[in-house]
């Protein structure tokens, strides 16, 4: 396992021995292996003749699942940059935070959410905007279909307006004349800043280097073994490449071997989804719980052809048995079920595909190591329930800018703590018991309660606030939200509409409910899991009646 290659030398071996074979298809148009190559180059070109960016400097990438995606990662990589991995989804307040703390210099952003950037761009660091219309890498009479639909027609791309805005297209005609000049990075060099509230609310950026992410593809290759076939698979791409879990996947492992990953920009459109599947032999399929099942509950869903489906991976929230044995006997595949996590690059363990343990998360990929400790950091034997540490090269270096929080996660020796409770079993399978104690994921997305607590107690009518998970039956978990009043008249309508508001979607409470005091410890911290518990008893009595 070569782990001390950069993303570069790993894109470049790949262009070389794969250029015919396709690498990436979205909305009908596919480009290959040769044509990321030809089209990333452009846009370092551009990046180097036409901006002042420098190597190490970051660039925020907002960009749903469409083609200019890998272009422009590959592209910033080659010119030496560091990619921020940018949620389409964020809210001003959530977009202003990332961009201020990575000291962005530079955004690439789809058309339809530039709204939100054109809105709080003026107050960061931003000195370039790229702005990219939907079918923008199409062929001509696809390109001005696609995007003349999405913008007069769908009213899919709301007003903005950018000072320092550049088209995407003109930037690649630029870049296109003149040569770039790639910029080989240390393997220790950061490569990707992932942004991630760790084990607390505030919003980090792990710092991810060439050797965490070139690691943790060679982990998963090996770990998937003869399944994962040079230039023979076809992924279905449903989660968004600007998650770690999804980039691992299809823009490292599978870019790296010479195959190919069917792009799904709006995968919650379930019915255009299992459209798009028909006719497509795919082999693998990277995905969540809540996604499984949303596809499963499509009658069309069970007429695709699945005779050439390996490999269904699983991650990003807890698979239920259920999900599990439902879509094995629907697809005729077993679903091998992973834990990661933002700062591990992010795939820890993995179920191997003819050694299934349900319930578990698998053994460890290569070269990683696993322990549990109890409260006071002492080891524990097998069995034992304790909080799972971790250590390989996979591990992130640490939190950008943030030494205190990255001390508070890595120790000396080079050992993570993961905040989850856990048992590794004799045979060495993980089984995670409980979570970090207070994070919520809805539909695979990690909720953090300090940051809706903060959010909602900014409001002038909102004295204290908790925020906690309860079960879901479509998203895993939903948000439910404790409100203590600080002027009666307060409502549940604006409670939610302010929370939407701050908020990306996900993270709004289902739920809202006045409380006249919260649960307390002495000193004063309010006690979620005495809520959570209250809210499990409910639950358990509903069913029971």
């Amino acid at each position: 396992m070569d782990i001390d290659r950069s993303i570069l030398d790993v894109f470049t071996n790949a262009c070389a021995k794969f250029g015919d074979r396709p690498a990436f298809t979205c909305l009908g148009q596919t480009l290959s292996i040769a044509d990321i190559d030809r089209l990333s180059a452009r846009f370092a070109s551009y990046l180097q003749n036409h901006t002042d960016l420098e190597p190490g400097d970051r660039i925020a990438v907002q960009l749903p699942n469409v083609l200019q995606y890998p272009v422009v990662v590959f592209g910033a990589l080659r010119a030496g940059l560091v990619v921020v991995n940018t949620n389409p989804l964020y809210t001003r307040r959530e977009l202003k935070h990332q961009l201020n703390d990575s000291g962005a210099k530079a955004l690439v952003v789809l058309a339809n959410i530039a709204d939100t950037a054109s809105a709080v761009v003026a107050e960061t660091g931003v000195e370039k905007v790229i702005v990219s219309e939907i079918a923008d890498l199409h062929s001509p009479l696809k390109r001005v279909l696609i995007n003349s639909v999405a913008k007069y027609i769908k009213k899919m791309v709301p007003e903005f307006a950018f000072a320092n805005q550049v088209n995407f297209r003109d930037a690649m005609s630029l870049g296109a004349r003149q040569p770039h000049t790639d910029v080989q990075r240390a393997p220790e060099d950061v490569a990707v800043l992932q942004y991630t509230g760790g084990t607390t609310g505030v919003a980090k950026g792990a710092m991810l280097t060439n050797r965490n992410l070139v690691a943790n593809m060679e982990q998963v290759r090996e770990a998937l073994g003869d399944s994962m076939k040079e230039g023979e698979e076809l992924y279905v791409a449903p989660l968004p490449l600007y998650h770690i879990y999804a980039f691992t996947i299809h823009c490292m492992c599978l870019f790296a071997i010479g195959s190919h990953s069917l792009l799904i920009p709006n995968p919650r459109d379930i019915p255009a989804f299992v459209k798009t599947l028909k006719g497509v032999r795919f082999t693998g399929f990277a995905g969540l719980n809540t996604l499984f099942n949303g596809l499963m509950r499509n009658p069309e869903f069970a007429e695709l052809d699945f005779s050439k489906l390996h490999t269904t991976a699983s991650g990003g929230m807890a698979l239920t048995r259920d999900t599990a044995k439902r879509w094995e006997e629907v697809t005729g595949c077993v679903v091998t079920e992973g834990y990661g996590m933002t700062e591990t690059s992010p795939v820890v363990s993995f179920n191997p595909a003819d050694a299934v343990q349900l319930g578990t998360v698998g053994v460890p990929v290569p070269n990683t190591e696993v322990k549990v400790i109890d409260e006071n950091g002492n080891d524990l034997p097998n069995n034992s329930p304790g909080e799972l540490c971790v250590r390989g090269p996979q591990v992130m270096k640490g939190y950008w800018q943030r030494p205190e929080a990255t001390a508070e996660t890595l120790d000396s020796e080079g050992w993570l703590r993961t905040g989850d409770m856990a048992v590794i079993q004799d045979d060495g399978y993980i089984k995670i018991v409980d979570r970090k104690k207070d994070m919520i994921i809805v539909s695979g997305f990690n909720v953090y309660p300090n940051e809706i607590e903060d959010v909602i107690s900014a409001h002038d009518k909102v004295a204290e606030a908790a925020a906690i998970g309860i079960p879901d039956e479509k998203s895993g978990e939903q948000v439910k939200l404790f409100v203590v009043k600080a002027d009666p008249s307060l409502t549940v309508e604006e409670v939610v509409a302010y929370c939407r508001e701050n908020m990306t979607a996900y993270k709004v409470p289902k739920q809202v409910e006045f409380r006249e005091d919260l649960p307390k410890t002495n000193v004063g911290k309010i006690l979620r899991r005495e809520l959570r518990d209250e809210e499990l008893k409910k639950i358990e009595a509903a069913v029971s009646a």
